[in-house]
């Protein structure tokens, strides 16, 4: 689903941001969530997967605290609109309450191809703070 992810942000934007090996992902998320450092939640409808929800935990002043970022959230085109995305954030938010995260901060990008996107973590609550999201290769 990482990858279904990834394709379909890479192809709303017109440019590919991202290029995730299936295999490599797969042993990349296994390693991560044993190591304690990844977090990953599945949501099913009818006894298959259609959604998915990755986490990571950090610290910051400005939160005071732990955080949770969710890197990825992905559902279905089967599964949209049902309220599996919904659940999925629920669920999310029991994992930060539990882990004792101050806040979840999530990014999405301002084009508006992803207005629907950000509409959607509106209704769930989430709030726009502003700034955009940069990145560096080290």
């Amino acid at each position: 689903m990482a990858v279904a992810l990834t394709e379909e942000i890479s192809r709303l934007m017109g440019v590919r941001q991202f290029d995730l090996d299936a295999t490599a992902s797969a042993r990349l998320c296994e390693q991560l969530l044993a190591e304690g450092r990844y977090f990953a939640l599945l949501a099913f409808r009818d006894g298959a997967a259609v959604g998915f929800a990755g986490m990571s935990e950090g610290h910051s002043l400005y939160a005071g605290g732990a955080i949770g970022t969710i890197q990825e959230l992905y559902v279905a085109p089967s599964g949209r609109s049902a309220g599996v995305g919904a659940a999925l954030l629920e669920a999310v938010a029991a994992l930060a309450r539990q882990r004792d995260w101050r806040r979840l901060e999530v990014c999405t990008p301002p084009l508006p191809e992803f207005a629907r996107s950000l509409a959607f973590y509106e209704r769930e609550g989430f709030a726009i703070t502003g700034g955009r999201k940069l990145k560096k290769l080290v």
